[in-house]
């Protein structure tokens, strides 16, 4: 068994395990990451991509409400290219309490998030498509969030400082040596090959799976699973983020996500993180529900339901998940539960991933006798190869945020249009061979990082092309004593429309029905997909690329 040794194993390659990494890299900390899966594999990658203000949090969770302030100001300086700059209405509708809107505006004050009452002229002049009825509006610094760009940014800025990352990794075992955690043993999903990595201190930043990795090092972590179901939609009805002016509760909030529309979310308790549904109620609850902000919401196409498991750490008795905290807490179990070696990061949100990362950081560095500060809140972030377009604006503040007609005028800068592989989100064949040479072993990967296969056809047009192009790619660049087997393209094609199908099941009627129906006459009709998964089942030899 091959034995690595570092100072610090981070196991999770979420928002929170990539951002931490790089803190590390950055203080001269050596630092190796270990994913189960790819990058934001757990929950980063399935939550409705907002970058909060905090206004959600003012009432009920002021602590929450003021470092959602504060990180969003940081987040749009570090890495503009992941954030697109929405703002975000705080509204009463009609089903609103009206009196909320005062209480609702000296709450923001109170915990520092910037806050203005909107006219209602200006609300209809910038979103016409919201429910006329409106009472009130209030306009905060909300924007939408490229979790997955951002994690991938994370990961090359901590490579860049000398870390590494082992993706498709399982962790096996925690090794203990009386009270001091020493190393662990993973293996890596691709090739059955075990490693033993030896290190200093373990940073546990795994989520709704804290308590599991926790239990491997015999200490007890409570986090309460808890399921947000969302909705994406096929079109932007809005270019703001959309809230009901109320206390947090389900389906209240429409999230503009680059060329589709996110609704969510529910919060329902689930015992496992790995084992959960979605109900076909809980998809008709989020279209009634944007029914009451947008009139004619339930008219537009439902693309897919999906859910994330949310890692609501329990430290005191309530009657509803909603009444925990979404701040974060750092469990040192060195303090906790007299186990040397090892932090756990619970809670939190995607906000304030980065300020989690850096309170863990500070531990560590502290017991390690590291003295370097955090410079992770001042030092911009490199863009990956995969998202470096040629159409730049810069100010002289730097380079811009992302904003909703970039891939379009990249295509048109560079007369790309006979290299598209996917038009729904227009990702050219360039951009996918970037991502394949960044890493990308499956088409899930390429998913996550450049949304092929994530517009309107989910994948009926682009899915096979980019089939082709990964054994194109892989085979190309393979060991000729190893080389990329077809089977491996045909098991990645299968793999991804597996998944696709899961997310696709609870919205099938209407226009979503007939476009699942032209992807299964194009995948088995015309491929005869079926023929791939019939081979698989004989023992034909595919391997599901994860």
């Amino acid at each position: 068994m091959q034995t690595i040794s570092t100072d610090v194993l981070v196991i999770g390659g979420g928002a929170t395990g990539s951002g931490a990494l790089r803190d590390l890299a950055m203080r001269g900390i050596r630092a190796i990451l270990v994913e189960k899966g790819d990058l934001t594999h757990g929950t980063t990658g399935r939550y409705h991509g907002l970058l909060h203000s905090g206004g959600r949090y003012v009432t009920k969770d002021p602590q929450s409400a003021n470092e959602c302030a504060r990180e969003n100001a940081i987040l749009r300086r570090i890495m503009p290219h992941c954030i697109e700059d929405t703002s975000g209405f705080f509204v009463i509708t009609p089903w609103d309490d009206p009196e909320y809107g005062d209480l609702f505006m000296a709450n923001c004050r109170k915990t520092g998030v910037p806050v203005s009452e909107l006219p209602l002229a200006e609300m209809r002049r910038r979103e016409p498509a919201l429910n006329p009825q409106i009472a009130r509006a209030f306009e905060v610094a909300d924007a939408a969030a490229d979790s997955f760009l951002a994690a991938h940014t994370n990961v090359l800025a901590a490579r860049e400082y000398g870390a590494q990352v082992l993706t498709y990794h399982t962790l096996i075992a925690l090794l203990r040596e009386g009270d001091q955690i020493v190393g662990a043993i993973v293996e890596d999903l691709r090739s059955g090959e075990r490693k033993k990595i030896a290190c200093a201190y373990v940073l546990n930043a795994t989520g709704a799976w804290a308590g599991k990795v926790a239990a491997l090092a015999g200490v007890k972590v409570t986090v309460l699973p808890g399921k947000g179901t969302l909705v994406a939609m096929n079109h932007r009805m809005v270019n703001t983020v959309i809230n009901r002016c109320k206390l947090p509760s389900d389906g209240d909030i429409i999230v503009p996500v680059h060329s589709v529309a996110v609704i969510g979310t529910t919060d329902t308790f689930v015992p496992d993180p790995d084992f959960y549904g979605i109900e076909a109620e809980e998809v008709q609850f989020m279209l009634d529900e944007g029914e009451k902000l947008v009139p004619g919401f339930k008219q537009y196409r439902a693309l897919r339901a999906w859910a994330g498991v949310r890692p609501l750490y329990k430290d005191q008795d309530v009657t509803n998940d909603r009444d925990l905290s979404r701040t974060y807490k750092l469990l040192d179990h060195a303090q906790r539960d007299g186990v040397e070696g090892m932090i756990s990061l619970v809670g939190g949100k995607w906000t304030t991933y980065r300020l989690m990362a850096e309170d863990a950081v500070n531990v560590i560095a502290q017991r390690l006798g590291n003295t370097k500060p955090c410079r992770t809140a001042e030092e911009t972030m490199p863009t990956p190869p995969f998202e470096r377009r040629s159409v730049t604006i810069a100010t002289e503040d730097g380079p811009t945020l992302h904003w909703l007609g970039k891939p379009l005028a990249a295509v048109e800068q560079t007369q790309a249009y006979n290299d598209l592989i996917c038009e729904c989100e227009l990702v050219t064949r360039s951009r996918l061979q970037e991502a394949m040479a960044s890493g990308a072993s499956n088409i899930d990967d390429l998913r996550r990082m450049v949304r092929v296969g994530m517009g309107p056809c989910q994948g009926g047009w682009c899915v096979y092309r980019s089939s082709a192009l990964l054994y194109e790619e892989r085979s190309a660049k393979a060991d000729p004593h190893t080389p990329f087997h077809i089977e491996y393209a045909n098991a990645a094609l299968l793999h991804f429309l597996q998944e696709r199908w899961r997310g696709l099941i609870p919205v099938l009627w209407g226009d979503q029905l007939r476009q699942a129906r032209l992807d299964e006459l194009i995948f088995a009709g015309l491929l005869g997909i079926h023929r791939l998964r019939d081979h698989a089942r004989q023992g034909g030899g595919l391997v599901t690329p994860e």
